[in-house]
Parts: C-alpha cells; sequence; structure tokens
C-alpha cells in the first residue's frame, strides 16, 4: 500500500493506493470523525459492480447511509442531475456534519464533489475513484463541477476531498477503451513535469498493458504525486496549476462540439496533446521528436491523434469560452522541453490554423 499526502493546512487529505481497499472504507472515514451519515453517488456502470459492497462496508462501520445512481456518462454532469441530488441528500436527512462518497469515476466525481461543496453550503466529501483517469486526475485535486451547453466544467467549485481511497482491484472490471482513456493523462505528466515518467512508460508499455499491479501502482502514486506538487503550490489555478491543462483547451472543445458522445475524455486530451505539441514547435521551437513520441506512446494505447473528421470553425468558436480564455480569447499550455511546459499564453490563429492542418 501506498499514501500520497496533499499539503494544504487544514485542508491536507491522503490519497491510499493499493489493492482491496474498498473493505476499508468505513473504518478509515470513522477515523476522520465522518458521519453519522453519508450519501453514497455512483452511477448505472459502477453500482452493480460496487454498490452494495460499498454502502455494507459503510453501514456495517455504523454509518447511515443512503444510495443515489446516475446515468453513466458525461452527459450526467448537468444541472438536471445536480438537482436531482442535491434532493437526494436532503432526502437522506443529511446534516452540515455528514459526507458525501463519490464512488466512480471523474463524472461521477466531480459531480458528486459539486453536490457536497453546495448542499447545505458545504459538507465534506471522500473519493472512490473506479477509473484510471479519475484516480490520477479528477479525484485529485479538488475541482468539481457540471457541464453547460456552451462548454465543459464552467459551473462548479473548488472542494478538496477528506480522503481518496485508490483501491487497484477495481480497475480489473474497467473496459479496456477506459483503461487506455486514463493512460492519456498519466503520459501527460510525463510531458508537462517528468520526463523519467514519460520514459518509464516507454520501457513498460507491456507490463502496463498487462495491468501488472507494480506498474500500475507506480504510476498512480507517481502522477498523484506531480498532481499533490502542483495543487499545493497553487491551489485555485491563478498560476502553475494551469499546466496541467496540457492538451485539455482543444480536448475540451472536442468533447463540446461532439456533445460529449464520440470521444471519451482521455481520447480527446490526448488529441489535444498532439495539437499542443505541433504548436509548441511552432511557438516554442519544441523538437518535432518530442511529438512524435507523444504520438507514439498514444497509438500503442490505441488513442487518437487527430480528428480530421470535425469542423475547425466549430471547434475554434467552442475553445473561445474555455476556461482559459481571456476576452473570448484562447490560450494554450505550449510545451518547451520534455518536462518544461509554460502558464497559458494566447497564440496567433495563422500558427492555430497550421497545427490543425498539420493535425489533420
Amino acid at each position: 500500500m501506498e499514501t500520497v499526502h496533499v499539503a494544504l493546512g487544514d485542508r491536507s487529505y491522503d490519497i491510499v493506493i493499493g489493492e482491496g481497499l474498498l473493505k476499508t472504507a468505513g473504518e478509515r472515514c470513522k477515523e476522520l470523525g465522518l458521519g453519522p451519515a453519508c450519501l453514497l453517488v455512483t452511477d448505472s456502470n459502477v453500482s452493480p459492480l460496487y454498490g452494495n459492497e460499498l454502502i455494507g462496508n459503510l453501514r456495517q462501520s455504523g454509518f447511515r447511509t443512503s444510495i443515489a445512481d446516475v446515468p453513466a456518462g458525461e452527459q450526467s454532469k448537468s444541472v438536471e442531475q445536480l438537482g436531482r441530488l442535491w434532493g437526494e441528500a436532503i432526502d437522506a436527512g443529511l446534516d452540515r456534519a455528514s459526507f458525501v462518497v463519490a464512488l466512480g469515476g471523474g463524472v461521477v466525481g466531480d459531480l458528486s464533489g459539486f453536490v457536497a461543496a453546495s448542499v447545505l453550503r458545504g459538507i465534506q466529501m471522500v473519493q472512490v475513484p473506479t477509473s484510471l483517469l479519475a484516480m490520477v486526475d479528477s479525484a485529485v485535486g479538488g475541482k468539481t463541477g457540471i457541464n453547460l451547453s456552451q462548454g465543459k466544467n464552467l459551473i462548479g467549485a473548488f472542494l478538496q476531498p477528506a480522503l481518496v481511497l485508490t483501491d487497484l482491484e477495481v480497475l480489473q472490471t474497467l473496459p479496456r477503451r477506459e483503461f487506455n482513456a486514463g493512460m492519456a493523462e498519466i503520459i501527460k505528466y510525463g510531458v508537462i513535469y517528468d520526463p523519467e515518467l514519460f520514459a518509464y512508460i516507454e520501457m513498460h508499455i507491456e507490463a502496463i498493458q498487462a495491468m501488472d499491479v507494480q506498474a500500475l501502482t507506480h504510476l498512480i502514486k507517481r502522477s498523484c504525486e506531480i498532481k499533490a506538487a502542483v495543487v499545493e503550490e497553487d491551489e485555485r489555478e491563478h498560476g502553475l496549476r494551469a499546466i496541467l491543462n496540457y492538451g485539455h483547451t482543444l480536448g475540451h472543445a472536442i468533447e463540446q462540439v461532439t456533445e460529449y458522445g464520440t470521444y471519451l475524455h482521455g481520447e480527446a486530451i490526448s488529441i489535444g496533446m498532439v495539437y499542443a505539441s505541433l504548436l509548441s514547435e511552432t511557438v516554442c521551437g519544441l523538437e518535432p521528436e518530442l511529438t512524435r513520441r507523444q504520438r507514439a506512446l498514444f497509438e500503442a494505447f490505441d488513442l487518437p491523434v487527430a480528428a480530421a473528421e470535425l469542423d475547425w470553425a466549430s471547434l475554434r468558436a467552442a475553445m473561445s469560452v474555455d476556461k482559459k480564455a481571456a476576452n473570448t480569447v484562447p490560450r494554450y499550455v505550449l510545451a518547451h522541453e520534455l518536462g518544461k511546459v509554460g502558464l497559458p499564453l494566447e497564440v496567433a490563429d495563422t500558427a492555430l490554423n497550421e497545427a490543425w492542418i498539420a493535425l489533420s
């Protein structure tokens, strides 16, 4: 078992990584002084697999536990589902000492976190991520939120969890496509922060694909360490934390334009990272070899590296309402070398168009 501590003063918490951790959830919540009631939020895919096990464990530890399911998929990050879960929380009798447990991938974590951040003006939450992407990204760092038709994650709040419980055993039921999508975010950490992590992935592709526990533990722990270090320095994304959005400006636009139904988040981000790397070649003088290495890793994990079927004008318009945009002008996190990226900056439309042509 491994533990990564996120040091944020009175908002500090641990990320616990290991096998069989679902069985310890209730006891760990009790040790944190949470309760006496909680709302377990999960989705229609995860609930049949792990919902009963976790709710039973929480109740066995003395927590008065209710469960609420949402439909699986990005469409659940909506005003409609948020309102429904607010009602579920009140009907469950939650009070200011109660907490929310998010059992699922990034959608469940983001949505549940916003419920916890807003119901009764804010209660605590515990993240139990069940996808690789959530384990290394969305469950860590305290960002919560929902989507609007105008764009992704435009409404939300910051709420650091009380605990992140990462049980590697749940990855055994994760569809391969979802697993590969999570690898996109891990590759991102190598590009923006840690050349050794990037090289480790290149040298251990077969072990990772075989779900080797030692390899997965290393990848997840190192990814969480990197995100923790960034969040500790810039919790609310006023500066350094923006580097975590490498590849996300175009990636989020792809998700929006395709109405969250064609590409998984990690798939959209792999395309966005290749695009950002091509932009970096023009704007920052990045060596083309790094773009090639990124493409090779994405392809090794069956991730897309282009989306020629999409309309550039629609994508360009979607990027104008990205959270990093300034006065509707999109800004991009660009790479200078492996392990080093800069803060978001504006890029001329000619360069944006040329990079899209090169990507396609």
